[in-house]
């Protein structure tokens, strides 16, 4: 994961996992909805988890 897309999961999580697929788009965007906090949470362990494999 490079910088660019750590600070876009930073900045607007949805944005950022967004080539992850639908399922993975719309539970990072309700996180974001209910808490910014773990809907960057979330787009940053998804893809430093995609980064990996």
């Amino acid at each position: 994961m490079g910088c660019t897309r750590a600070l876009i999961c930073i900045l607007f999580p949805p944005l950022a996992v967004i080539d992850r697929g639908c399922g993975t788009f719309i539970i990072v965007f309700a996180l974001t909805l209910a808490g910014w906090v773990p809907g960057a949470v979330a787009a940053l362990i998804l893809n430093y988890m995609a980064a990996n494999d």
